[in-house]
């Protein structure tokens, strides 16, 4: 049963988080984005192109390039990062039209409405959730402020 959020769509979200702490100041580069998140910078350049495939970035090569978010902070879910990123945010290995592991149960198992409410509690959770909203958790947490 898939319920974790994988490493790489971690890193993605705190990729995304930290360019809406710069948000409104113009191109971030790489290494400041994996230094202040503790991204490794060889992994970073995929996902941000990943990202940007996916319409969160903006980006510009070479001199005084770097990443930027393509819209608002307000605006961008952490549920919606997570689908691009990694599918499903729960995924139930034994539903579906071509399970993954296909069960004698199934019709008659028990626990499915359980996965199920699991399943939407957890939606519920990613998808109201904004970078925003991170944004507005760190502030009062009187957490240090680590620009460099």
């Amino acid at each position: 049963m898939g319920m974790g959020v994988s490493l790489k769509c971690q890193y993605g979200v705190r990729a995304l988080f930290e360019l809406s702490r710069r948000w409104g100041e113009g191109l971030v580069r790489i290494p400041e984005i994996a230094a202040t998140q503790a991204i490794p910078a060889r992994f970073l350049e995929n996902i941000l192109n990943q990202l940007r495939q996916g319409g969160f970035v903006e980006s510009r090569r070479g001199k005084g390039g770097g990443f930027m978010l393509s819209r608002p902070p307000s605006t961008i879910t952490l549920g919606e990062i997570i689908t691009f990123m990694d599918g499903q945010i729960y995924s139930v290995d034994c539903e579906g039209e071509q399970p993954l592991h296909p069960c004698r149960l199934r019709g008659s198992c028990v626990f499915m409405e359980i996965w199920r409410e699991a399943r939407d509690a957890l939606e519920q959770v990613y998808n109201q959730k904004t970078l925003q909203d991170l944004l507005d958790a760190e502030k009062p947490a009187g957490l240090l402020d680590y620009n460099i």
